[in-house]
């Protein structure tokens, strides 16, 4: 790959992109949704920082609050799709800096909000805008890059998700102690609509899928029907649920685990929670960079980010042994080893890429965020009634490990290989 600043790159999708984009221009570009991905996770979980102080002020019952924070879920998960259909149909340019101005005046005015329905309200839009962000950045990302340089630039872009909640858990509330829930939110959400600024300035302005014609011949119905009667699809989804329920099973249950059974404080939790965040965060773009390289030394694309893939999955093996240490030092060791599950991320966005028609890889990354989000759903809820059940945290973090592994199967044995495709590949 040619760092080149004023080399022009040349992608796999060439043929369907309407314009060229220089390689310096392109690497920004992945700057930008690094960016992005960290404030959208940050805005995300905001609300659970705020939340003791929201609900002393709006006198919210522990119902309510979980009412509350479900509500996001809502419209997220249920957007993926459509968000995805239209990531292949419509100009990136505007639809993403669109849904990034909608999900970030969300942010800002739910420090505006009075009661419990005007929060609920303006979490379900938040929610509307934050859909595009992985339909959108894998479509743009398969647009800029050839598919065996695609890994760094999708683990990276992805990895600004977890780096959301490593800064977001040492800012916001640090934010909350000085300003107050209100003025957190507004500063927070409005703040983030100067990132459109560069955005304008360096996106391009028509860079979209050459494939319109096709895809106005069908309804997004027409295209989900389809798309889910591919075999690589149905691996993907059952590979990429394993993965989440784990990813899931980690942000919500970890920093109670630290303070319930390890006994740390809740700064310590905090701090080592984040310590594991970031372990997964900054491995995922070293898993995308590792396969692209051997990739351009002559490894298969398939065994290779296949084979990493599954050695990240196989970390899940740390998380049990974490959970059955006797000595908390070597149990946070462990789980920071659990974390390296992340190597998989950039390797898991290509091997859609790979598979997906390229006018389809929105709509077949909204199928996919759509399945981990109803993984989302359910880990919190198991774990919690695995806890309940046993009396203890083990359980319900082993079944998370062991949904991992066996995750390794979609990808491993349903997934077929990895080629480029072209629009004359698919009966969709």
């Amino acid at each position: 790959m040619n760092l080149t600043t004023g080399t022009v790159a040349q992608t796999s999708t060439s043929n369907f992109a309407q314009i060229e984009v220089s390689n310096q221009r392109r690497w920004t570009i992945v700057g930008l949704l690094f960016v992005a991905s960290l404030i959208n996770y940050l805005d995300r979980a905001a609300i659970s920082f705020a939340l003791p102080s929201i609900s002393r002020d709006l006198h919210l019952l522990p119902a309510t609050k979980g009412l509350l924070l479900s509500s996001f879920f809502w419209s997220y998960a249920l957007l993926q799709i459509p968000i995805g259909w239209a990531s292949d149909r419509f100009n990136l340019y505007w639809l993403y800096a669109g849904a990034f101005a909608v999900w970030s005046i969300a942010q800002g005015v739910t420090g505006l909000a009075t009661s419990l329905a005007m929060l609920i309200f303006f979490r379900i839009i938040l929610g509307i805008g934050e859909s595009i962000y992985l339909p959108g950045g894998t479509k743009i990302v398969s647009l800029l890059f050839s598919t065996r340089e695609r890994g760094l630039p999708s683990g990276l872009f992805n990895c600004g998700t977890r780096m959301g909640l490593v800064f977001g858990g040492l800012f916001i509330p640090w934010l909350l102690v000085r300003q107050g829930w209100r003025s957190s939110f507004l500063i927070v959400g409005f703040a983030a609509l100067l990132w459109l600024v560069p955005w304008f300035l360096v996106f391009p302005r028509k860079l979209r899928a050459n494939t319109g014609a096709v895809l106005a011949k069908r309804t997004v119905a027409q295209h989900v029907r389809s798309a889910l009667t591919d075999r690589n699809l149905i691996g993907i989804c059952f590979g990429f649920f394993c993965f989440d329920y784990y990813w899931y099973v980690l942000v919500t249950w970890l920093p109670d685990y630290l303070v319930t059974v390890r006994h740390l404080s809740i700064v310590s939790a905090g701090f080592y929670a984040s310590a594991a965040f970031l372990t997964f965060g900054l491995s995922e773009p070293i898993g995308g960079l590792i396969a692209d390289r051997l990739i351009e030394h002559g490894w298969s694309e398939t065994r290779t980010r296949k084979g990493i893939v599954t050695v990240a999955f196989l970390c899940g093996f740390f998380l049990i042994a974490a959970m059955r240490a006797s000595d908390t030092r070597i149990a946070i060791a462990l789980l920071m080893g659990a974390c390296l599950a992340g190597l998989a991320t950039g390797n898991l966005i290509v091997i859609l890429q790979c598979c997906a028609p390229p006018e389809h890889v929105g709509i077949w990354t909204g199928v996919e965020n759509f399945t981990g989000n109803l993984a989302g759903v359910i880990a919190p809820l198991a774990v919690g009634l695995l806890i309940k059940s046993s009396g203890s945290y083990v359980p319900g973090f082993t079944v998370g490990a062991i949904v991992l592994i066996v995750g390794i199967l979609g990808y491993a044995v349903v997934v077929g290989e990895l080629k480029a495709r072209t629009p004359s590949d698919s009966s969709v």
